[in-house]
């Protein structure tokens, strides 16, 4: 079915990171055929994917997320459509995809070509490309569908006030973004990472203060704490999910979508029932084609193509074995791109 670094003859052939069998060695580059894509309307020509935690399980083998064997990794790519059997896409269209199943169902983003279904994909905003498409990737999306669930419980830059915006896990990919894209808004941000190393990165990128993750990251002694933030930001879950909840200010709310710390959530209904806090869940995988086309073109809008660059690195496909584990480590920063033209 494959071989391993064999030579890609360009039309016929193709590279790709997979994941062979469950309970196997980790993703791996390799050379498949053509002929061996999902056969599904369109096909991209991927120009860039980029690295997330999803991705660091799935290509380590880590975390139970590859669902079908075997699994071309990676949840996000951006590319140019090669070929379209569907009438809404043309050959040449720009196109992002990000989330559906990708990399865990669907043959995904770590691979010179991808075989898509037309309603997974979304257009590359105006005067954007690719390779600005993937600095953002799932995080950046996410990261807008949070500032996006803020907007509707009524939290803006005026309402907040001196009040920051806490963002947690600030030093990941999807923090990273939301410190940058709050700060771009107008918010003050107050970024909460494990490493103080990342404390100028995080001031580069607009945060207003920089918290240690050991101030949040136990459970609360009391229901309720000081009201600290107007809202939150949290991609940790667990307890430190708990620690926001507890020090937010009546009204606010807080976007959780992630659980890096764990997903477990002792709390009580204090936050709730006695500050009117909410606890907006955001779920980007299968987010409707709509939202996306607007979440996209609001961060081309919204965020400066320079402030991405600041927290953003290029890596060769070949690299994306190591990098998962780093990424697992917590040893990476900001954004990976992942430039799947070079092996």
């Amino acid at each position: 079915m494959y071989l391993p670094e064999e030579k890609t003859a360009h039309g016929l052939s193709f590279q790709a990171v997979l994941a062979a069998e469950p309970g196997g060695p980790p993703g791996r580059l390799v050379t498949l055929r053509r002929d061996e894509l999902p056969d599904d309307p369109v096909t991209v020509r991927v120009a860039y994917s980029s690295l997330n935690y999803k991705d660091g399980l799935a290509v380590t083998g880590k975390g139970p997320v590859v669902r079908r064997f075997p699994m071309v990794c990676g949840v996000d790519l951006a590319g140019e459509i090669e070929v379209s059997r569907d009438p809404s896409w043309q050959a040449g269209d720009q196109v992002i995809a990000t989330g559906w199943g990708l990399g865990d169902e669907h043959w995904g983003g770590f691979s010179e070509l991808a075989r898509l279904r037309p309603e997974w994909l979304v257009r590359v905003p105006d005067g954007r490309d690719a390779l600005w498409a993937m600095s953002l990737g799932t995080a950046g999306l996410t990261a807008m569908l949070c500032v996006l669930a803020l907007e509707r419980h009524g939290v803006s830059p005026e309402a907040a006030g001196d009040d920051p915006i806490v963002v947690t896990g600030a030093g990941g990919g999807v923090g990273s973004v939301a410190v940058a894209l709050l700060a771009n808004l107008g918010y003050r941000v107050a970024a909460v990472t494990g490493r103080p190393e990342n404390g100028e990165y995080l001031r580069s990128l607009g945060a207003s203060e920089v918290l240690a993750r050991s101030e949040l990251a136990d459970a609360p002694r009391r229901a309720l704490g000081r009201e600290r933030f107007s809202a939150g930001v949290d991609v940790v879950g667990s307890s430190t999910l708990a620690s926001v909840l507890s020090q937010t200010r009546f009204g606010g709310c807080v976007a959780a979508c992630g659980l890096v710390g764990g997903a477990e959530l002792l709390t009580t209904v204090h936050p709730f029932i006695l500050r009117g806090v909410t606890l907006a869940g955001i779920e980007s995988v299968r987010t409707p084609p709509e939202l996306r086309q607007r979440a996209w073109e609001r961060l081309a809008g919204e965020l400066p193509p320079a402030v991405m660059e600041e927290m953003t690195v290029v890596e060769p496909l070949r690299r994306v074995p190591a990098l998962a584990e780093e990424i697992l480590a917590g040893r990476t920063r900001g954004r990976i791109v992942i430039d799947v033209a070079i092996s």
